[in-house]
């Protein structure tokens, strides 16, 4: 019995010998995976930091280069006006006229390649997501709520609107 005894308790002595051995391969197969998740966090963290810069930058340049494009298309404008300012004053008033007119034309031009359209008001009902109402006036002429009188022009951009159409409106 002792021999029964002894041979069943060395499986016991060896497997506690081994187990204390596998216990440290796996603490340290778990270190080196733990490590590798860390690494691969830090790798991916600084890859997405690098990408945020750089669309920020891209979006940047876009933007700079549009608002160049506009300038461009502007400076003439500039020109025609230091024209018009240099030109004699003798009887130039239907000469700066038609200049200012001119420049006008230029500049509406430009917008409109822009996709600037301006906002529909005179005669139009008041409507306040296109329309600022700045001051109201009894009209028989008119019906309630009608824009009788537009001081100045508003404008969209796409489906967007730059400035509303500032507007005089009818009361009843």
């Amino acid at each position: 019995m002792s021999d029964e005894l002894n041979d069943s308790s060395e499986p016991t002595a060896a497997a506690t010998e081994n187990a204390p051995n596998e216990t440290a391969l796996d603490a340290r197969e778990l270190q080196r995976q733990r490590d590798d998740y860390y690494d691969r966090l830090l790798r991916k963290t600084a890859e997405f930091d690098n990408y945020r810069r750089r669309v920020e930058r891209e979006r940047a340049q876009v933007g700079e280069a549009a608002a160049a494009d506009l300038l461009k298309e502007l400076l003439p404008l500039v020109d025609n006006l230091e024209r018009a300012l240099k030109a004699e004053t003798e009887n130039a008033t239907d000469a700066y006229r038609r200049g200012v007119e001119l420049i006008h034309q230029q500049l509406l031009e430009a917008l409109r390649k822009r996709g600037v359209r301006p906002v529909e008001a005179l005669g139009m009902d008041f409507d306040p997501h296109y329309h600022q109402a700045v001051a109201h006036e009894m009209s028989e002429g008119h019906r309630e709520g009608e824009v009788i009188e537009e001081f100045s022009r508003g404008y969209m951009l796409g489906d967007r609107l730059l400035r509303p159409a500032m507007v005089k409106v009818a009361k009843g």
